[in-house]
């Protein structure tokens, strides 16, 4: 689970086991498995450093 923040400042978790694709068009947008879509404050660096902490630690 990573911790991350809506365009609007809205911040969630999100089970990085279910994300497909990011992009960067030029918001970062992540699809998850179902298909849904979710635009996010981070860059893909950032998530992707996050999912690696997180795997890391369990």
């Amino acid at each position: 689970m990573i911790i991350l923040n809506k365009l609007d400042g809205t911040e969630f978790v999100l089970n990085s086991d279910f994300i497909e694709t990011i992009e960067m068009n030029p918001d970062t947008v992540i699809t998850l498995s179902g298909g849904k879509k979710i635009v996010v404050k981070q860059s893909k660096e950032e998530i992707i450093n996050r999912i690696l902490s997180f795997k890391k630690s369990i």
